[in-house]
């Protein structure tokens, strides 16, 4: 008896013993190289000091001054380049703007050419003296010998600028011209209020609110401070130089603080910022920055990414794998910016300012975002936030249902509140459907559903900019008619791609009505869900646009992209079906749905899967697979339904090995479309081997099971459980699952309910060289619920 006491005490003793000896994690900052991909990177992309969602994004402009005529492309911060003509505060879908730029010798006031300084004030640099960290960024600008430093609270820019002896140092406030996608400035002023303490703003229109929003524009406004009172103050602006002016107005406008500097002398600056007002900036700034150094700004922030990075912790051997990861869920975490203040006021169309609700402190309950199109991102980021982030998700839906309240329409692309939509599509109903079938309820469910039904069904009176603009046609046909024109409410020259958008649309929106016992509209939707079946040929077995006399377009070339597909061709799109792939596959018959497939990955496999090693954003839309861009992304998780689960584990781990890299050119493709953190995210959830080729759009949500990347991954679930993923004997080679056991029990599927899943606890699958083909193919996911 008092031998199996002594057992059982050694046992609890033992159990504290390991207990209280955790194993410390190392830091998960050091695999991020925000620096992958900066070839050809969009205006939001490469923004290291700044805060997860923040409003504050503060990253060096290579070329940002020269605008962006298209409104998208790559303009910034480009690594091939080598000078810096400022440090950019506001980095946003179609906002940008607020450059400083610390200098010395002869006064200039513009930044000058890309390639030289002679006639500028910008300064060539060394990327080997450049460092870029999460929340940090640090370079030496080598034709000043300056260091500048730059981090950022979530509301506030902070700068340390290193100086050498000069009796003509300067910072330079470049506030009234262009930089990135704002395009025109309409209005800017900048003042000094006092010794050491500035104000301004300015006043943009983009390319994207001409379009979509015509009467709307961009104000960012500022409020600061700098840590050393400047011997002199003069201004600048479209009209010329004033040496003895301490303010600026109109386009052009700005400010250079003259110092006189010791050798290594310092100068911080904290920066407030809003889109709602000065006095706002200035609150912000009181908020974040009263008695904050940036040395403790810095610490700060690096400690909030260490935290939020922290919450998907992986383990493995394979370092270069732990860069591409922890690179994308920076980006994944970094897009789509907080745009209320610390009082949750928020930038509303028309220049007025909305009120986030307040909590018993008084804080904001959400946020309000700006945001790119969240066209794709149901196949990657609204996944990540639901997987361990759904405050970020909970925070997404508030602000469209503030923009429905105020506008009576969605906006698929939202800056400071003004329509930007970019591709003229709307799937904020999609993901708020998803959000409701996730147990992210915390609104008005009546009014979301409210205006989620209007964004799939209603037309009449339907701003441009809320896209969709083809919306009756579908309705009464259960298509879009092929025109050569612009989308009108007649036909649509992506008709066939709206055609499938709005199907799976329609599919997300019915599960929603299902489940608040609204029948009828369940009915009406889910009719509409397969709008794709007219547009299925039989004699090719692709889809293919009709006119509106119901005939099959002619001279019709599979490849070929922009004739009725947006973005891409009839090959890739034809598999957008992820509402019903079971149907998609009875239509082509099982066979030739794998041959096919899998010979569509082979092909792309030569040209890593998107468009090869061209640098353009568009590189791969006439290729057969085009990871590069929206529509595939799901594609190679279709094998989960064709009953060859092994195929989904052999492309989805190709495709994170091949298309995704390490490096400045070769990061996401070559150069291709990171739309603020999709491609970044779709490499986590693969990774993990976690995915939903339908968003969670089903009435009980499940999740696919891939090629888990790494040996063991903890996450911190958002619900707050804690979920392990073994993947034992995992490697390069090691890429199909032999079986699984999920808590102890069997997992014979590829899938699972994902409720059950965010119960956490650990899951374990056994990795081999060769295909086990009778692991998860008892039961395929459920196709149409």
């Amino acid at each position: 008896m008092r031998k199996d006491l002594n057992i059982v005490l050694a046992a609890f003793v033992a159990v504290g013993v390991l207990s209280s000896c955790k194993v410390k994690k190392e830091s998960v900052l050091k695999y991020v190289n925000s620096g992958i991909g900066t070839a050809h990177s969009r205006w939001f992309f490469f923004t290291p000091a700044a805060l997860p969602h923040g409003m504050a994004k503060l990253a060096p402009s290579t070329n940002g001054h020269y605008g962006n005529k298209s409104g998208w492309e790559a303009v910034g911060y480009d690594t091939r380049h080598s000078s810096i003509e400022g440090f950019v505060h506001f980095h946003e879908w179609q906002i940008g703007g607020v450059s400083f730029m610390p200098a010395n010798g002869p006064l200039k006031v513009k930044p000058g050419d890309l390639e030289g300084k002679e006639d500028g004030y910008r300064s060539h640099f060394d990327h080997k003296n450049e460092i870029a960290e999460p929340g940090y960024y640090k370079v030496l600008l080598d034709d000043y010998n300056i260091t500048a430093e730059l981090t950022a609270t979530e509301h506030v820019g902070f700068h340390r600028y290193t100086f050498p002896e000069n009796d003509q140092s300067r910072v330079i406030l470049d506030i009234g011209n262009k930089q990135g996608e704002s395009d025109e400035v309409r209005d800017a002023s900048v003042r000094m209020i006092d010794d050491t303490h500035f104000e301004g703003f300015v006043t943009t229109y983009p390319k994207y609110i001409k379009t979509y929003d015509p009467k709307g524009q961009i104000t960012m406004y500022f409020w600061g401070e700098t840590s050393q009172k400047p011997t002199s103050v003069g201004s600048f602006n479209t009209q010329g130089v004033n040496k003895n002016s301490a303010s600026a107005k109109g386009k052009g406008a700005g400010l250079f603080l003259e110092y006189n500097t010791a050798n290594k002398a310092v100068v911080e600056m904290k920066v407030g910022l809003s889109y709602t007002s000065t006095e706002n900036a200035k609150k912000n700034f009181e908020a974040e920055a009263t008695g904050v150094s940036f040395s403790q700004a810095k610490v700060n922030a690096q400690k909030v990414w260490e935290r939020e990075l922290g919450k998907i912790y992986v383990e493995g051997a394979n370092e270069g794998n732990k860069v591409k990861f922890y690179t994308g869920l920076f980006h994944g975490l970094l897009g789509r910016g907080t745009a209320s203040d610390v009082s949750g006021t928020f930038p509303q169309f028309g220049g007025t300012i909305g009120q986030m609700p307040l909590d018993e402190k008084g804080k904001p309950k959400y946020n309000f975002y700006n945001t790119d199109a969240i066209w794709g991102a149901f196949w990657n980021l609204t996944q990540l936030w639901a997987l361990a982030y759904p405050n970020r998700y909970q925070d997404f839906v508030q602000t469209h249902l503030e923009v429905y309240k105020h506008r009576g329409w969605f906006g698929d692309g939202i800056a400071n509140g003004q329509f930007a939509s970019g591709v003229g599509t709307n799937f904020i109903g999609l993901t708020i459907a998803a959000a409701y079938n996730l147990g992210i309820r915390d609104y008005d469910v009546d009014l979301a559903y409210k205006a989620v039904r209007a964004n799939d069904l209603e037309w009449k009176n339907r701003i441009e900019g809320s896209g969709k603009m083809d919306t009756k046609q579908f309705v009464e046909r259960g298509f879009v008619p092929f025109e050569q024109k612009e989308t009108d409410s007649l036909a649509s020259n992506f008709s066939a791609s709206h055609t499938l958008e709005y199907s799976f649309s329609a599919f997300a929106a019915a599960q929603m009505a299902k489940a608040l016992g609204k029948n009828q509209d369940y009915q009406a939707l889910i009719n509409k869900s397969n709008g794709w079946k007219l547009l299925f040929n039989p004699e090719n077995k692709l889809i293919q646009p009709k006119k509106a006399n119901g005939s099959f377009i002619d001279k019709f070339d599979p490849y070929q992209p922009w004739r009725g597909f947006q973005e891409g061709n009839s090959f890739q799109y034809t598999f957008y079906i992820p509402q019903n792939p079971a149907g998609l596959i009875a239509k082509m018959g099982k066979t030739q749905f794998n041959a096919r497939l899998d010979s569509i990955f082979t092909i792309a496999q030569k040209s890593s899967f998107g468009g090869g090693k061209e640098i353009d954003a568009f590189a791969g839309v006439k290729s057969i697979y085009n990871h590069g861009n929206q529509p595939n992304l799901h594609v190679s998780w279709l094998f989960n339904f064709s009953g060859k689960p092994w195929l989904t584990q052999k492309w989805t781990r190709a495709i994170c090995d091949e298309f995704y890299g390490k490096e400045t050119i070769h990061g996401y493709g070559y150069g291709q479309d990171e739309d603020q953190g999709q491609l970044g995210s779709w490499y986590v959830m693969s990774a993990l081997g976690l995915f939903d080729v339908k968003g969670f759009t089903d009435l009980r949500p499940i999740i696919e099971l891939g090629s888990p990347l790494f040996e063991k991954v903890t996450i911190t679930l958002g619900s707050k459980k804690s979920l392990i993923i073994e993947a034992r004997n995992t490697s390069a080679q090691n890429v199909y699952v032999q079986s699984a056991v999920f808590n102890g029990k069997p997992l014979n599927n590829c899938w699972l309910y994902r409720d059950e899943l965010m119960k956490g606890g650990k899951m374990v699958l056994i990795m081999g060289a060769k295909p086990n083909e009778q692991w998860g193919v008892d039961i395929p996911p459920p196709s149409d619920q």
